[in-house]
């Protein structure tokens, strides 16, 4: 019965080390992935904004007559 135990408890531990590992491994790429939506995120902005300009640019032009 102790030697059954003292099994069990060896691959408990082995497969709660194996989670901890892979946990890691999703929060490191949960953050990557976060980081990436950021850059993203601001590139959007940053043509929504050129658009906007533009949009603005091209509406003086036609109020101007040109």
């Amino acid at each position: 019965m102790k030697s059954q135990l003292e099994q069990r408890l060896s691959q408990l531990k082995s497969e709660f080390e194996a989670g901890q590992k892979k946990l890691a491994e999703l929060d490191s790429q949960a953050s990557n992935l976060r980081a990436t939506l950021l850059r993203i995120s601001g590139a959007i902005q940053l043509i929504e904004e050129e658009l906007a300009k533009a949009g603005s640019t091209q509406q003086e032009d036609s109020a101007k007559g040109k």
